[in-house]
């Protein structure tokens, strides 16, 4: 079902927002229309966030925006109970209260159910959050802390508490960047609920940097960049080039792969031995120098793990060895791997990666700081900038310098500066964890040729990665692991999308 030709039911113009010197949207003209999947898409930076900041309430706009909602006027920065009952949001940064359940969070968007006398109805509050969050085929205890919970489960309670109450009705369901954290199966499940709501006459406004999903899921697409709006074009008539082109403003190649394998004779850099920890199951593997080597699987199954593990960054029980050949013939114990200062890049960005009250440069600095000391142990300030301006500029980080706070950089800014945090360490193997997570297509182009170069230079390089598109245009080799154990081995042209997706459910290709 595409959109309807009739009055949207959202309708955006002349919308624009200055923040000090800095114009973050100009004259931004957007509609959806009702029984409309409509995607939002454009570079880290070009407003994308703001524009939807705005819709939500939480900044007002400039003085001659112009907004409607079934025809209806609203102020965009003002939150009413009728807007909000048909404007209904889940954010990137998803708004839960990790010390409560999933259905005390449910609740707090849409209110307990009560007895005549005001006692809360627990067990029919939680019949309902489980009714919600089973349509997602995820195992979740309704009645546990999220802060236990995966980063995948607590994406699908802020999914089900946005979802609550729209069976029929008609309004707008905006979802930004929805899928950062799920793998291929619980994305099918997303779109089939999200093809629902658009089914069931409401308008959906997608945001995502994931090219394949607004293929696959969007009628229209809106491009901005730089604040202004591109273009808004059916989906059916662009193709991932021409896509591509329009966010980039510059012709770019869509079709990323890696231009060849290490060579077969390459020494291995690594070496894991009888790895257990979490689901994993003793698994063992040689990384060769030069190797893009991609480890993969369903949530659950461990493979999110390896790179935590083998980086000494795991928090958990873990046993295991390894080793790293061109430095030592020993085995190490896994439980000291911290020791070989092998650099992680971290699935969790925002909780992981960086830390907030720091400058860009002291966030990429920070494992470095011995080497920039003086004797008598004083930093070397002069040292300590300049080599933050060197990779600034070798990673292609867009900042005003060193001393910027790095909450003011886009997401995929920030995740620029970890890579150079680890890249400046001049390390042997480096580790990533989901490295594209929550960045536009063009930042990800320039961090599968940034990862590409580090191994044409002979660097080892395990991806672990949920998303196919990380693993098709990265790896030259993918492990992938199903029920903790490595289940199947796919190198060079054999890695194709079917293929991992079938290796990762464990069903036959054909």
């Amino acid at each position: 079902m595409g959109p309807e030709l009739t009055r949207p039911v959202l309708r955006v113009s002349g919308l624009s927002k200055r923040f000090g010197g800095t114009q973050a949207l100009r004259d931004v003209d957007l509609e959806v229309a009702p029984g409309e999947i409509h995607a939002l898409i454009g570079p880290n930076g070009s407003g994308k966030s703001t524009l939807i900041k705005i819709l939500a309430g939480y900044h007002h706009a400039d003085p001659g925006a112009v907004a409607e909602l079934d025809g209806e006027p609203f102020d965009l920065g003002q939150v009413t109970a009728s807007r909000h009952d048909r404007l209904r949001f889940v954010h990137q940064e998803l708004g839960l209260v990790g010390e409560l359940s999933a259905t005390d969070n449910l609740a707090l968007s849409r209110g307990f159910a009560r007895t005549a006398f005001g006692n809360i109805r627990w067990p029919e509050m939680e019949r309902r959050t489980t009714a919600l969050v089973e349509r997602f085929g995820l195992g979740i205890d309704v009645r546990r802390p999220l802060s236990g919970a995966s980063p995948v489960q607590r994406a699908v309670v802020a999914i089900a508490a946005a979802l609550q109450g729209w069976e029929g009705r008609h309004g707008v369901l905006v979802l930004d960047e929805p899928t950062a954290v799920l793998p291929p199966g619980e994305v099918s499940r997303l779109f089939d609920i999200v093809r629902e709501i658009r089914d069931a006459g409401a308008g959906v406004l997608y945001v995502s940097h994931r090219m394949d999903e607004i293929f696959a899921l969007a009628d229209r697409v809106t491009v901005i960049r730089g604040g202004r709006r591109i273009a808004t074009r059916p989906v059916a008539g662009l193709t991932p080039r021409s896509l591509a082109e329009l966010m980039a403003g510059e012709e770019v190649e869509s079709d990323h792969r890696p231009r060849a394998s290490a060579p077969g004779s390459a020494e291995a850099v690594l070496e894991v031995r009888d790895l257990w920890a979490g689901p994993l199951r003793g698994v063992g593997f040689a990384l060769a120098r030069g190797e893009r080597l991609g480890i993969t699987g369903l949530v659950g199954s461990g493979h999110e793990i390896v790179p935590y593990a083998v980086c000494g960054a795991r928090t958990g029980p873990v046993r295991g060895r390894l080793r790293l050949p061109e430095r030592s013939a020993r085995w190490v114990d896994v439980r000291d791997a911290g020791r070989l200062g092998l650099p992680l890049v971290p699935a969790d960005r925002a909780g992981e990666g960086v830390i907030g009250d720091f400058s860009v440069g002291e966030n990429l600095t920070l494992p470095l700081l011995e080497r920039l000391r003086t004797r008598a142990g004083r930093l070397r300030r002069r040292r300590e900038s300049a080599l933050a301006e060197e990779w600034i500029e070798r990673v292609g980080v867009r900042t005003a310098g060193p001393g910027a706070r790095i909450t003011k950089l886009s997401g995929g800014n920030q995740q620029k500066v970890v890579m150079a945090r680890c890249l400046a360490q001049r390390p042997e193997v480096l580790a990533l964890c989901e490295p594209t997570a929550g960045v536009d297509i063009a930042t990800r182009l320039q961090l599968y040729d940034l990862i590409g170069r580090q191994a044409d230079e002979g660097m080892g390089v395990i991806v672990s990665s949920s998303d196919t598109q990380d693993l098709l245009a990265l790896c030259t080799r993918v492990l992938v692991v199903r029920d903790g154990r490595i289940a199947r081995e796919i190198s060079g042209g054999e890695i194709t999308e079917p293929a991992l997706v079938h290796a990762m459910e464990g069903t036959s290709v054909t």
